[in-house]
This record gives C-alpha cells, structure tokens and sequence, in this order.
C-alpha cells in the first residue's frame, strides 16, 4: 500500500523567503548622502521655526510667516497660542525682551515747556558819571611887577561835568552803552595871572623916579637953566622922594 501524496512539506519550514533590502540599501552611496544631509537641514529648520514660533507666542506677537516646502511645513508641529486675557485680569507688563524685539519706529515725544528756548531777558537803565572840568588861565600886565615876574591874583577852581549814559542789558550781560546827555554842574573858574612888565633900572639911574634920572649931586631938567651937573628930559614919575626936586607942582610928575 502507498502512502498518500502530502503535497506539504512534511514539517513546516523554519525559515521564510529572505526579506527584501530597504530602499536606502538599494540606493547608491551618492544619494544616502544627499538623504542624510537633507534629513539633518530638516531637523535643523524645524527647531529653529518651532524655537521662533514658541518666542513669538511668548511675546504675544504673530508667529511668523514660515518658509520653505509643503512637506517641511505639514511636518512642523503646532503650538496652541496662548488664552486671551480676561477684561477683568489686569494687563501684563511688558517684558524687556518684548520691548527690545518691537519694529515699530518711536516717536519722538514733543518737548516740554521747560525745555523750549526761553527769549532772552533785555534791561535798559541809566547811570551817571562825574568828570573834572580843568580852570582855564588867563594873564594880566602889571607894570609894577619886575619885568617876567608872575603873580597869581585869582586862584583857579575845578569845574564839574555830569554824564548821563543809556546802559543795555541781555540776560544780565551789558550790550551797549550810549551817552545821552551832558550837563555842567559846577562852573570852572578862571585862574588870573598878573606878569610884570618894569624894567629893572640901571645903576646910573636913581630908583626914586620912574624913568632914567641919573644919580649925581644935583639934576634939572632940560630944556632950561639949571647948571647940572645932572639932566633929564621930562616928564618922569616920582615913585619915591623927590630929592632933586623936579616936581615943582606936585602932582607926581616931574620936568612936566
């Protein structure tokens, strides 16, 4: 008797068909390499824009617009955006970091009174100022005097002139001075000076006479008929004792 045909195998096989290698085996060296760069390039945007997205939602700004492909973006997880703060709750501050990421330009804030210009601060006052007016001189002949000799009749005094000046001020700086008026306050007087115009007399001519009356034991006058020995022609002035007695009428002249 035959046994009956088992088209099985009489035990089952231990081993399976051999597995199919994955496609990055199948793939060249070439392309394993561009796979691998890419993969890390990948990894790398990911955690920069889910690192961005996580800062903008922090700061409450809009996440920013994402680049690159479809495939990057499907492959980005989501952040769920922070609740929205309830009217009641009170408004957070703003934190430095906040601040220093805004775009917006600052607007320069308007200044304030204080620190406009302030228009300068112009005085105008007067001052007055005395000044000494110098005597003037004035001579006079004396023919009793020595010839050259000067004496002072009148003495001279000083004069006063008062100045009035227009004085301008600019925040307490002085700018300008102008004369306005001028005035004499005290009159100068005039100092007079009388000068000597006799002549000194000679030795040969007795002092007691004005004119040259020679000095000698007797003197008459000419014309007429003394005898001398001594002669003048008149008339002279008497000015001391007549010793030669030439003023006859006595009226101060003598061979008149």
């Amino acid at each position: 008797m035959q046994p009956p045909h088992n088209p099985e195998p009489p035990y089952p096989s231990s081993f399976g068909p051999a597995p199919r290698p994955s496609w990055f085996r199948r793939a060249s060296p070439a392309r394993r390499t561009a796979v691998i760069l890419g993969s890390v390039t990948l990894s790398v945007l990911l955690l920069c824009c889910t690192g961005t997205a996580i800062i903008g939602a922090l700061a409450g700004e809009p996440e920013p617009t994402r680049t690159g492909t479809a495939a990057e973006q499907a492959q980005q997880p989501i952040v769920a955006a922070p609740a929205e703060p309830t009217e009641e709750a009170s408004a957070p501050a703003a934190t430095p970091a906040a601040a220093a990421d805004t775009t917006e330009p600052a607007v320069p804030a308007s200044p304030t009174p204080s620190e406009v210009a302030s228009p300068p601060v112009v005085k105008v006052t007067t001052e007055t100022e005395q000044i000494t007016v110098r005597y003037g001189e004035k001579t006079v002949k004396d023919s009793s005097l020595a010839e050259g000799k000067r004496v002072v009749r009148t003495k001279g005094v000083n004069g006063v002139r008062t100045l009035t000046y227009e004085v301008t001020t600019t925040n307490g700086v002085r700018t300008s001075r102008k004369l306005v008026r001028s005035t004499v306050t005290k009159q100068a007087v005039a100092q007079v000076v009388a000068v000597g115009t006799k002549k000194p007399q000679s030795s040969t001519c007795d002092p007691n006479y004005s004119g040259c009356v020679p000095i000698a034991s007797d003197v008459d006058c000419l014309p007429g008929s003394g005898d001398g020995p001594g002669y003048v022609r008149g008339p002279v002035k008497v000015i001391g004792a007549d010793i030669y007695r030439l003023d006859n009428d006595k009226d101060g002249y003598g061979c008149d």
